[in-house]
């Protein structure tokens, strides 16, 4: 489980100065991250890893990753903004 400390780590790091990426991934960081299972919340440490400019490709929805894990995270984070 990941502590207060790594969550607020994590936030910062979730800043890219992207605009795109900011307005998703710091309301999920606030609003979703600690709801999530342990395997999902590693798999957004690992796409947080990410180049920015794949990141934008992802979650804007130009292409997909080749990386089931990051595809499963880019999916949840896109539901949440998205939904059916």
């Amino acid at each position: 489980m990941y502590s207060e400390e790594d969550i607020r780590r994590l936030t910062w790091q979730s800043r890219r100065g992207m605009l795109e990426l900011d307005v998703l991934f710091i309301p999920f960081m606030e609003e979703a991250f600690r709801d999530l299972q342990k395997e999902d919340q590693d798999r957004f440490v690992k796409l947080l890893a990410c180049e920015d400019q794949d990141l934008f490709l992802w979650l804007m929805e130009r292409e997909v990753p080749s990386d089931p894990d990051l595809n499963r995270m880019v999916r949840i984070i896109l539901d949440r903004v998205q939904p059916n």
